[in-house]
C-alpha cells in the first residue's frame, strides 16, 4: 500500500493548507470525468481520497505518522477505504469551493444528491468484549420509508407530477467558458430540490416527504482488539433519503468501559497483585487471572515488590493481525498491620539472622 504523503506529492511536515491544495491538484488531475473510461485514473481518484480523508484529519493523520495504514484501521476501522465515487463527491465537495466535484465538472447523480443523512452512535463495549470479539445486535431511531404510500410521498392512488422546471431530470445546466474551456455546471432543480417529481397530493402519513420516524434492528460483528476511538461503517444503514432515493451510512464509533482489575496499555493488560513475604522470600506458583481464564505463575525466589511479571500473549489482541499483546503482572508485597505474639518473635528472630543493609543501597 503507497504511502498516503507519496500518493499527495507531500512531505510529513506539510501543513493542512498545503494538503487540501495537494489533494485538489490531484484530483483535479485524475477526475473521473476529466478521463472517462480510465479505470487506472479512477483508481489514483479513490487513492488521493482515502490519502486525504487520513492526512486532513488530525488525530487520524498522528495515528498514521506513528502507526502507517495499520494505525488509520483500513478495512472500515477509521480509515478512508472509498469504492464509491459518489462518497468522495459527497464527503469532499467542498475542497472546490460553491458546488464542488459535481458543479466543477458537471454534475453527479441525482440520487448521490439526495441521498439519506449518515447517523452516529457510540457503543460502549466491555473488556471481555473486546478481547473475545462478538456480535452486536441494535436498535436505532431512523427515517424510514414510509407504508402508507411506499415512499413516494404522494396519496394513495395518486402520483407526483413531473417538475416543470427540470422536466424531471432534477437538474438545471448553464454552460460557462473557463480555463479548461467549456463547463458545464449543474446544480439541483431549486423547485423539486432535484427529486424531478412535484408532490401535488401529499400523503396524511408522511406530509409528502416519503419517511417516517422508525425503529430499525441492525445487526454487525466486530472484530477482536478495537479501542475507543475506532468505528466501522454499515453501508445503507442509516437514514431513508427523500422519496425513495438510497439511504444514509450508520457509523458505530466504540467506546471501552473501564474494567475494575485490568488496565489497558495499548495491547498489554497491566494487573496488579498482592503475595506475603514468605512467598516474595522462597518463589511459588500462584494464580492470576487473565480477560476470559486464569493462569498459573512462576513467581521467582528473592522477588522484590514493584516488580513486574510477563505473562505472553494475554493481553489484547491487535487489530486486524494475529497478533495478542502481553498481561504484565505487577507483584506487591503485602506488610501485615497487626500480627499476634508468636509472629512477632518469629520475625524478630528471622531480624537477627538477616544481613544488615549497607548504607549506600538504603536510598537507591
Amino acid at each position: 500500500m503507497r504511502d498516503y504523503y507519496d500518493i499527495l506529492g507531500m512531505k510529513n511536515n506539510a501543513t493542512q493548507d498545503e494538503i487540501k491544495k495537494a489533494y485538489r491538484k490531484v484530483a483535479m488531475k485524475y477526475h473521473p470525468d476529466r478521463n472517462p473510461n480510465d479505470s487506472s485514473a479512477e483508481s489514483k481518484f479513490k487513492e488521493a481520497a482515502e490519502a486525504y480523508s487520513v492526512l486532513s484529519d488530525g488525530d487520524k493523520r498522528a495515528r498514521y505518522d506513528q502507526f502507517g495504514h495499520q494505525g488509520v484501521n483500513q478495512q472500515g476501522f477509521g480509515g478512508g477505504g472509498f469504492t464509491n465515487m459518489d462518497d468522495i463527491f459527497s464527503t469532499f465537495g467542498d475542497i472546490f469551493g460553491g458546488g464542488g466535484f459535481g458543479d466543477f465538472f458537471g454534475g453527479r447523480s441525482r440520487q448521490a444528491q439526495r441521498k439519506g443523512a449518515d447517523l452516529k452512535i457510540n457503543i460502549p463495549l466491555s473488556l471481555e468484549e473486546i478481547v473475545s470479539g462478538c456480535e452486536k445486535t441494535i436498535k436505532i431511531k431512523v427515517l424510514d420509508t414510509c407504508k402508507s404510500c411506499d415512499g413516494s410521498g404522494s396519496k394513495s392512488g395518486t402520483t407526483p407530477q413531473r417538475c416543470s422546471t427540470c422536466s424531471g431530470s432534477g437538474e438545471v445546466r448553464r454552460v460557462q467558458n473557463s480555463f479548461l474551456g467549456q463547463i458545464v455546471n449543474v446544480q439541483p432543480c431549486p423547485n423539486c430540490h432535484g427529486s424531478g417529481e412535484m408532490i401535488t397530493n401529499p400523503c396524511y402519513s408522511c406530509r409528502g416527504d416519503g419517511r417516517i420516524r422508525a425503529t430499525r434492528t441492525v445487526s454487525f460483528d466486530f472484530p477482536q482488539g478495537v479501542s475507543s476511538g475506532n468505528y466501522m461503517t454499515k453501508r445503507g444503514e442509516g437514514n431513508r433519503g427523500p422519496r425513495g432515493s438510497v439511504n444514509g451510512d450508520l457509523i458505530i464509533y466504540f467506546q471501552e468501559k473501564e474494567h475494575p482489575i485490568f488496565t489497558r496499555d495499548g495491547n498489554d493488560l497491566l494487573l496488579d497483585t498482592w503475595i506475603n513475604y514468605p512467598q516474595a522470600v522462597f518463589g511459588e506458583n500462584i494464580e492470576v487471572p487473565t480477560v476470559l481464564a486464569k493462569v498459573k505463575l512462576k513467581v521467582p525466589a528473592g522477588i522484590r515488590s514493584g516488580q513486574v511479571l510477563r505473562v505472553r500473549g494475554k493481553g489484547v489482541p491487535v487489530l486486524n493481525t494475529s497478533r495478542v499483546g502481553d498481561l504484565l503482572v505487577r507483584i506487591n508485597i503485602i506488610t501485615p498491620k497487626k500480627m499476634s505474639g508468636p509472629a512477632k518473635r518469629l520475625i524478630q528472630e528471622l531480624s537477627k539472622e538477616l544481613p544488615s543493609i549497607p548504607e549506600y543501597k538504603k536510598f537507591k
